[in-house]
């Protein structure tokens, strides 16, 4: 355990609470359940630990918030309006901007399209890399029980933890895929 640095044991301490405080106290679970839940907190925890890209663990980060948000909303009875948007909308918040002050990966675009230097249209933007991966990773976490139902209807039944597997499957190929997408950016750019 000395051997992690210090995020990681962090991380690893967060997530084993985090797993044994879901599965102690909670007795039922509708649409995300525990599993994708813990399942993306455990991956993003090992992409930090293993050097990945900000980019790529905030894809599992971002699937993590949206999960952890929408598996907490169903738990809810519902007392005002649109409840469950803003659960999932806080949970995400609430995971994803406390940790952009950690993963701090920035990078450039320069937008040059009228106007003098330091214009709206005509200044160098600094994208937070970790941010756009949580979007996307949240993204991915939403369309991904649509498509499992959907593989489900094709075949006319789901194989046992369907809907997980194509969860992690699908957040892990996008996380790769971006993976090596930043990687071939940044050292084009150097």
């Amino acid at each position: 355990m000395r051997q992690l640095p210090k995020i990681g044991r962090i991380l690893l301490a967060s997530l084993a609470s985090s797993t044994l405080f879901l599965f102690y106290f909670v007795e039922r679970v509708e649409a995300h359940c525990p599993l994708c839940t813990t399942g993306a907190a455990i991956v993003a925890g090992t992409a930090a630990m293993l050097g990945i890209n900000q980019m790529s663990i905030g894809v599992f980060v971002g699937a993590f918030a949206l999960s952890t948000g929408s598996w907490f909303s169903n738990m809810l009875k519902e007392y005002i309006p649109y409840q469950k948007v803003i659960v999932i909308l806080s949970s995400f918040l609430l995971t994803v901007f406390p940790l952009t002050s950690i993963m701090s990966d920035f990078y450039p675009v320069y937008i040059h399209i009228v106007g003098d230097y330091g214009s709206f249209l005509n200044r160098t933007y600094l994208i937070n890399l970790f941010f756009v991966g949580s979007i996307i990773g949240a993204i991915v976490a939403f369309i991904a029980p649509g498509i499992s139902w959907r593989i489900a209807l094709k075949r006319r039944k789901a194989i046992r933890y369907q809907g997980v597997i194509i969860t992690l499957a699908l957040i892990t190929l996008v996380s790769v895929f971006i993976h090596f997408l930043i990687s071939n950016l940044l050292t084009n750019q150097l």
